[in-house]
């Protein structure tokens, strides 16, 4: 198998009336995801050149779900956009993919405009409109040219640069790693999988590409639900979802508003978690409510496609846990912790940067050589043959049993509700603002708040403003500090310790 939508068809053959995708308002059965699928990808194969990227610009929905596989008919890749961000940071990701086609919702045809994107715009509505037709001449001839190093998505995240940047994963990323995810969580079609992530967050690949694999039911949720923990619980028990691949932050929103006071998601088998370190007063709520849930720790960034290490919390650990490791490597994968010289750590205890190879790296970074090379290095590993490496800025140690305990950023990155986030692309934005003179976010892990200073004429409330048109919501910081100078270190440079004291005790400006 060398194509998503080889898996696509075996599954649609095998379970034809199964149900594949269901939201709130309507479903298609894997027969249907497949027809629908094709005649969208039969239009649009003459709009696309090669393997090209496509914005898909809609809700999570099923028809947005038919529509990035018809992209992938079509010889496409997808990039799927959240509306939740200003048109500003929008155009950047457009001028990024270079002269992408996009398929917007028409309700978001005006926020395209707002871009100043010239190039073409298709409607979704129109498109998941067509009449479901069966792959013709011109499709057949896209499959021909197809390999398995084809790109399938592009998912776009934070860069320091103040440019964000688009991880592009192939076939073959996918398929290998989704091979061993469903093998080791044992997800099959008698599996209903709860999808919380929204499609431009790749905790959603996870989802997708599990339920294609097995012919489990894909059920999507509506964002909205997490806001009424009452209504989401009970949308789970409804649909009978049994494995739940959630954000952290989705799991603590529900148990912060005392959902499982209400109830608990009755048929859930296995709760897998990632995106950030889950607060281990949180996982003791979810698991005293669940005693008879499996939980797995996952972690690992977009660029080696989902995840690299697992970590299944044993059904006898104790509640109270001292610390959640990020546990072994899934297979396939080769996972060293490097230190500063370049050389491997083996000793507990000891920190080292989470360097990954093996399967399922991502291609790089879209249109950007300079990052890729970065990023992306050559390793010599211990037979003295060169792999591809993917360094991920992530500082980890060995605890006594081998697994790896998570320790932190060795950058100005950080992980909140979910989402990757430069600090450096905050910083750059306040500046931007005339009355800004110099910038700086630090992040408070204790109350999960981004918090900035500045220098300058400028009062908070501007620069806050400011912001919102540069940036999407989840990157505002919660709290901005004006200075008349920046305090610095031995070294000359913005004394961080310094500022994260003042942060905590500080005032607003």
């Amino acid at each position: 198998m060398k194509n998503v939508l080889e898996m696509l068809e075996q599954t649609a053959e095998q379970y034809p009336e199964r149900t594949a995708v269901s939201d709130q308002q309507t479903s298609l059965t894997w027969a249907e995801l497949r027809r629908r699928a094709g005649g969208i990808g039969a239009v649009l194969a003459d709009e696309l050149e090669g393997n090209q990227p496509v914005v898909v610009f809609a809700a999570k929905r099923v028809a947005t779900l038919a529509i990035q596989l018809g992209v992938v008919y079509a010889g496409g890749f997808y990039v799927p956009v959240s509306r939740d961000q200003p048109a500003e940071r929008i155009g950047r990701i457009l001028r990024r993919l270079g002269r992408p086609l996009v398929i917007a919702a028409d309700s978001l045809r005006s926020l395209v405009e707002e871009t100043g994107f010239d190039g073409t715009v298709l409607s979704a509505e129109a498109l998941y409109a067509q009449e479901a037709g069966s792959p013709d001449e011109r499709l057949r001839e896209v499959r021909s040219r197809a390999s398995e190093k084809d790109l399938l998505y592009g998912i776009f995240t934070s860069g320091s640069s103040g440019e964000p940047k688009c991880v592009s994963v192939s076939h073959r990323a996918v398929l290998d790693f989704i091979a061993h995810f469903t093998r080791l969580f044992g997800i099959s079609a008698a599996d209903r999988i709860g999808n919380q992530a929204p499609f431009d967050f790749d905790v959603s690949v996870k989802d997708i590409y599990s339920a294609m694999a097995t012919g489990a039911e894909l059920v999507l949720i509506d964002r909205k639900l997490f806001s009424l923990p009452a209504k989401l619980i009970d949308y789970l028990n409804e649909r009978k979802v049994t494995v739940l691949t959630w954000a952290v932050s989705a799991l603590t929103t529900v148990s912060t508003l005392k959902g499982l006071d209400y109830d608990v998601p009755k048929s859930v088998r296995i709760i897998l978690f990632s995106g950030e370190a889950m607060p281990l007063k949180q996982l003791k709520v979810w698991r005293g409510a669940m005693p008879g849930t499996e939980f797995v720790n996952l972690y690992g960034p977009s660029e080696i496609t989902c995840n690299c290490t697992f970590y299944r919390i044993p059904a006898d650990a104790p509640e109270d846990l001292d610390c959640l490791p990020i546990g072994k490597p899934f297979p396939g994968r080769t996972v060293r912790l490097l230190d500063e010289a370049g050389c491997e750590v083996t000793e507990p205890g000891k920190p080292g940067e989470i360097c990954v190879s093996g399967e399922s790296l991502a291609e790089g970074y879209y249109h950007d050589p300079e990052r890729t090379a970065k990023s992306f290095v050559l390793f010599e590993n211990a037979e003295g043959r060169q792999e591809r490496m993917y360094r991920t800025g992530d500082l980890a140690h060995y605890d006594p049993s081998g697994d790896l305990v998570f320790e932190g950023r060795k950058d100005f990155q950080i992980k909140l509700m979910g989402h990757r986030i430069e600090l450096e692309e905050i910083e750059k934005a306040m500046t931007v603002a005339d009355g800004v003179a110099e910038a700086c976010c630090i992040f408070l892990p204790e109350t999960r708040k981004i918090v900035a200073f500045f220098t300058g004429t400028e009062d908070s409330r501007q620069v806050r403003m400011d912001l919102v048109t540069h940036l999407p919501r989840y990157m505002i910081p919660g709290k901005f500090i004006r200075l008349d100078r920046f305090p610095l270190n031995k070294n000359g440079k913005k004394d961080r310790h310094e500022l994260r004291r003042l942060a905590i005790g500080g005032r607003k400006a």
